[in-house]
């Protein structure tokens, strides 16, 4: 396979040292061109290195000599499908699947596909197609599976364990655990989950031990959050617990090699607690649990039998050690400890864990991998996520919380221009997209650090509604669009002007998705307050919400609108931007995907026709063809953010 020789450029630059910048601006192009890797998996011997990386609307899967990062293969599939995950089966061969993007605010959108390779190319063969049949069935009409990985089996080169959803009825899918070949494509059956929408983990055998049933369907069918926790013996199935009725939601993470059963538990009060199930008596053994914030990321031992740490991120990500004896542990600590103030990870490891690729990151570096070798100890450095920042240049995120007018405590992040002291800013108050579940991280956010780049100060907050901070707190934000939240964001704009920080005369509101709504909301309820609105890819009439997208597609996504909306069509307008565009008294840019399958265009299209009609059209609004929520094209991207820093140039630049 001939690679083209921009696709070679690319591959040299994520080694490559950072070039000079010419005196000046940094290009927008720099910061929101697509990272140089995404996903990275070292192979279980060590030998090549597998990753992912973003070429626009597709996403290719890169294998590279571990030793001098010799491209040896790149695999990519037609018809605009992406690659998604990937797993090494063996020291020689790789299995991963298809996606859709949907877009930069959408999860992609899973095909159903998956196909195995080997690290050089040779013996491609597809797995599984959606709906089709397999390659032991074929005299049977096979159903519209879905199918996800479960296990690799670290001592078995050939099979691996993956679970099959198919849909039953509208409302949820049965699931199976299968022995899939990766070489034939043949599979056998482990087992059924007990019932409709179930996630079935393996136990120590690598059987189906367990499996986490879920519903968002109460008595009467309307929307609650609701689970059911299943343990296996023998053929039956029987459950060990269940929300309804006792108020707690578990689930089991994963069960060790050695049959240590690690467990969630969720009382709806609290932030859900990691710890250990003990099936004889069926008590839960809590390990972690932060009075604030949900765990982030569990950081496991390279054997995947001890858990070394688990990261909970109020504001800056916090690692608390679980198991200090582990070996893991110790060297976790001392990796941490040469990159002090940076979020450290093990990336992937190989099977005898002599061999760790360690991510690194902060607020100000948009990512590095490592490769750590035990025999030596020493780490030596790989690639660069984002070679042309500088991240001694870059912008510094620091985490603030405040009391909103209600009492509640909220948390979020002001990002402030390199070399600033601070204080008088220009700001861009940047709402999230969700609102339910989503949230904003102290983590590099290419975005923010364009906007500080022009001298901007960015706020951004974790109004009620968003994720990690405990089921309670994501539940205030359902029927609380235009109150609520819109109250969170305004808060945290005024407390940011009266710590000193935001000038009051040059403050300007942007966001994507929902934040797009914010755009528009906040001022509604907030006169005076913003000097620009810029909403991109946004909801702006509830109603139309109702009828228009891939959420009300399904029984459960209307569930989730009315659960987050209500019933009273005289309170969606209340709550609608393009119903209240007479109240809009500021200059708006607004920017949708022609092919917005979350937020249609006509979203945007009805704002902008009620702005006009309010004698207030906004300065300009960008369709562009071709994108979808949330743009990818690096051009599109390229000329929506110049056309956005010239809007706030305009109105609160220097």
């Amino acid at each position: 396979m001939k690679y083209s020789s921009s696709f070679l450029i690319v591959l040299a630059a994520l080694t490559a040292p950072l070039s000079a910048r010419a005196a000046g601006l940094q290009p927008v192009e720099d910061f929101v061109s697509h990272p140089s890797y995404s996903a990275v998996r070292i192979s279980p011997n060590g030998e090549y290195l597998a990753m992912t990386v973003d070429k626009g609307e597709q996403d290719v899967l890169v294998v590279m000599r571990t030793g001098d990062l010799e491209l040896l293969k790149v695999n990519q599939l037609p018809d605009d499908k992406s690659i998604g995950s990937f797993y090494w089966v063996s020291p020689e061969r790789l299995i991963f699947n298809a996606v859709k993007k949907l877009g930069g605010y959408a999860q992609p959108f899973n095909t159903g596909e998956w196909f195995a390779v080997n690290a050089d190319g040779s013996q491609p063969r597809p797995l599984i197609f959606y709906g089709t049949r397999d390659a032991t069935q074929r005299g049977k009409t096979v159903g519209n599976e879905r199918f996800t990985l479960l296990d690799t089996l670290k001592d078995d080169d050939t099979q691996v364990v993956m679970q099959a959803q198919s849909p039953r009825s509208s409302e949820g899918a049965g699931s199976e655990a299968f022995l899939v070949d990766t070489f034939t494509g043949r599979r056998s059956s482990l087992g059924r989950a007990p019932k409709e929408n179930c996630s079935i983990v393996l136990d120590a055998n690598k059987q189906p031990g367990f499996a986490v049933c879920s519903s968002s369907k109460d008595d009467v069918g309307e929307y609650e959050e609701r689970t059911e926790l299943y343990r296996r013996e023998g053929r039956n199935w029987t459950l060990l617990s269940a929300s309804k009725s006792d108020g707690k939601h578990l689930s089991v993470v994963r069960t060790t090699d050695e049959g240590t059963v690690f467990a969630e538990q969720d009382d709806g009060v609290r932030p859900a607690a990691i710890g250990t199930l003990d099936l004889e008596s069926g008590a839960f053994k809590t390990l972690f649990q932060d009075d604030v914030a949900e765990a982030s990321n569990l950081i496991w031992s390279t054997d995947g039998n001890a858990l070394v740490a688990v990261v909970s991120e109020a504001g800056a990500p916090k690692v608390t050690l679980i198991d200090e004896t582990d070996p893991d542990a110790e060297l976790y600590a001392s990796l941490a400890a040469a990159f002090e103030g940076q979020m450290v990870d093990f990336s992937s490891y190989t099977r005898d864990g002599q061999k760790v690729v360690v991510s690194v990151a902060s607020d100000s570096n948009p990512g590095e991998l490592y490769l750590y070798d035990r025999a030596s100890g020493q780490a030596k450095f790989l690639m660069h996520r984002r070679p042309r920042l500088d991240k001694d240049a870059m912008a510094s995120v620091k985490p603030f919380t405040l009391q909103a007018r209600d009492g509640r405590r909220l948390h979020g992040f002001l990002t402030l221009p390199h070399g600033s002291n601070g204080r008088n800013l220009p700001l861009i108050v940047n709402p999230h997209g969700g609102p339910i579940g989503p949230r904003d991280y102290w983590s590099f956010n290419p975005e923010a650090q364009l906007l500080a780049s022009r001298g901007y100060a960015v706020l951004q907050v974790n109004y009620r509604g968003s994720g990690g901070y405990g089921k309670e707190f994501r539940d205030a934000g359902h029927l609380q669009w235009g109150q609520g939240i819109q109250n969170d964001i305004v808060d945290a704009t005024r407390w940011a002007v009266e710590r000193g920080h935001a000038d009051p005369d040059r403050i300007c509101i942007y966001g994507g998705s929902f934040g797009g709504y914010s755009a528009l909301m906040a001022p509604i309820r907030a006169p005076g307050l913003f000097k620009c609105a810029f909403g991109y890819v946004g909801v702006y009439d509830v109603d139309m919400m109702f009828k228009k997208g891939d959420i009300p597609e399904t029984e459960s996504g209307q569930r989730y609108l009315r659960r987050t909306h209500g019933s009273n069509t005289a309170v969606w307008s209340e709550n609608s931007p393009a119903r209240l565009a007479q109240e809009v008294k500021i200059p708006v840019f607004l920017a949708a995907g022609a092919r917005d399958v979350r937020t249609p265009p006509e979203q945007t299209e009805l704002m902008d026709k009620a702005l006009r009609e309010a004698g207030n059209p906004p300065e300009g609004m960008i369709i562009q063809s071709g994108e979808m929520h949330g743009f990818y094209d690096v051009p599109a991207r390229v000329n929506l953010y110049t056309k956005m820093l010239d809007f706030f140039a305009r109105h609160i630049g220097r």
